[in-house]
């Protein structure tokens, strides 16, 4: 309730409603996204209270989630990564002339998606903060290596793809003075890089930059269906959804699941995409138009984007690139994420879940009111669109130090997330590696100094060992997948 009144300042509700209008926007447009939108707008928020800050960027994340619906449905263009799988059957139901069936049926799945992660996050996230205080330096190190482990070993991509993009965000955190023993590291006389690389341009840089160039060359051309949202199509679509509770469900679980370990919105929607089409008596219609192939990845989709937060805010460790973004604020604006953060920054913490309760109220109510405005966006010419978006980055970059120098390594990182993708290695283990990387190597090594450089201080009692055991799993788990196929391949022969 105290988070409530935080959030209920007429100059915090502005915010909100600013951010998920923004948020929508970013979602709607092709080459931007969560991560991007909240990166680029960052430092826009340096003048604020961390509170105020943070309200906005998170409304901006979630009308980033509702807006990539739009796309995905009327013009088969996913607007976030995420949306792909609510195109398989999204779109061919409005090209038959359900378009608001569709929309409607997205935007409430996904209300229902982000409504579950937030009560997770409401009772869960005390009880984690309690439990994370026992943490020391080698429990903390073990938490890392467990959710770099996950990335490597549960990644859709190739594992060696994600450990390269990982080692060279390791490489890009070690620049500058070094905590430890006070050495400068790789800054080659450049006085710029004293203090390393600046996460937000990176940010800029990779997501931003890097997409508007790959959504240039490929060029876009906006074509779809009309959008409009008739009432009685509303109400009901509203009177369907509750036969299909048990995909929400499922798709639910799987979300909170993957976005608590860092599996990701994206994952979570072909998941549920997936089960949903297994499970239901309609699966082999799947891809024609069926409603239940809207709900399951976008409740999916906004259960894991939600639930991302909680292993951000107790541990500190980003569940999702955008919590990524987010954590990397967190820090800017002087505050340390982990379990001290519930005790020292009570306003803080209970005032942002507060804003997620009332962000996605409103988030819902102005999708479903605005759907053709949102979609009018669209008939921009993207040539125009793009330019547009390179100066917002630019602008962004150079506030952040009032220095061109972050302008051009703006450029820089833009060339290489560019060059990432036509390559399809993964953004998102970089931009956690350049995050946590400080961080991992400060706990390994004061885990060395307190055990005399015994590496067995990672087993030395049951929790350490239990984390640090199920991360090696996690990262040698497609070895391990492996080796159970085959044993089950020699049992059928």
């Amino acid at each position: 309730m105290g988070g409530f009144l935080v959030v209920l300042s007429p100059f915090n509700l502005m915010l909100m409603l600013v951010g998920i209008l923004l948020g929508v926007i970013i979602g709607v447009l092709p080459g931007l996204g969560g991560a991007n939108g909240v990166a680029i707008l960052l430092p826009l928020t340096f003048s604020m209270s961390p509170t105020s800050a943070i309200i906005m960027l998170s409304c901006i994340y979630w009308g980033a989630l509702f807006g990539g619906a739009i796309t995905s449905i009327l013009f088969n263009i996913p607007g976030e990564p995420w949306s792909v799988a609510t195109t398989f059957d999204g779109h061919p139901m409005a090209r038959k002339g359900r378009a608001d069936e569709a929309l409607t049926a997205a935007f409430t799945s996904s209300f229902v998606g982000a409504l579950v992660a937030v009560l997770v996050i409401t009772f869960l996230a005390p009880l984690v903060a309690k439990f994370a205080l026992k943490f020391g330096p080698a429990e903390f190190f073990a938490v890392q290596f467990l959710t770099f482990a996950s990335f490597i070993g549960m990644g859709k991509g190739s594992p060696f793809k994600t450990l390269a993009s990982m080692t060279l965000g390791f490489a890009l955190a070690s620049v500058g003075l070094d905590s430890v023993t006070g050495q400068l590291r790789m800054t080659f006389g450049t006085a710029e890089l004293l203090t390393g690389f600046k996460f937000l341009v990176a940010v800029i840089g990779l997501f931003g930059i890097g997409e508007i160039l790959g959504s240039m060359e490929t060029g876009l051309a906006f074509t779809g269906a009309h959008a409009r949202l008739r009432l009685n199509a509303v109400l009901e679509t509203w009177k369907k959804l509750p036969q299909y509770w048990m995909t929400s469900l499922r798709s639910c679980i799987i979300g909170c699941w993957m976005g608590i370990t860092p599996g990701g919105a994206t994952p979570a929607s072909f998941m549920s995409y997936g089960l949903a089409k297994r499970f239901s008596k309609d699966g082999h219609k799947f891809g024609t138009g069926q409603i239940e192939g809207v709900i399951a990845p976008e409740t999916g989709a906004h259960a894991a984007g939600t639930s991302a937060l909680l292993p951000m805010l107790t541990l500190g460790i980003p569940g999702s690139p955008t919590a990524a973004v987010l954590l990397g604020g967190l820090l800017i604006w002087g505050l340390q994420p982990g379990p001290l953060l519930f005790i020292e920054q009570k306003d803080f913490v209970w005032g942002l879940i507060a804003s997620m309760y009332l962000g996605n109220i409103v988030g819902l109510v102005i999708v479903l009111t605005c759907v053709p405005l949102f979609a009018a966006i669209l008939r921009v010419p993207f040539s125009i669109i793009a330019p547009v978006i390179m100066v917002i980055c630019a602008v962004g970059a150079y506030t952040i130090n009032n220095a061109m120098f972050d302008v051009w390594m703006m450029g820089v990182f833009g060339v290489i997330g560019y060059l990432f993708n036509k390559l399809k290695y993964p953004l998102p283990p970089m931009v956690l590696a350049l995050v946590l990387g400080d961080m991992a190597e400060s706990s390994f090594r004061q885990s060395m100094l307190l055990s005399q450089g015994d590496l067995s201080i990672f087993w030395s009692n049951g929790l350490v060992g239990t984390i640090f055991g199920l991360g090696v799993i996690l990262l040698f788990w497609p070895v391990i997948s492996w080796l159970m196929g085959m044993a089950r391949q020699g049992k059928t022969a």
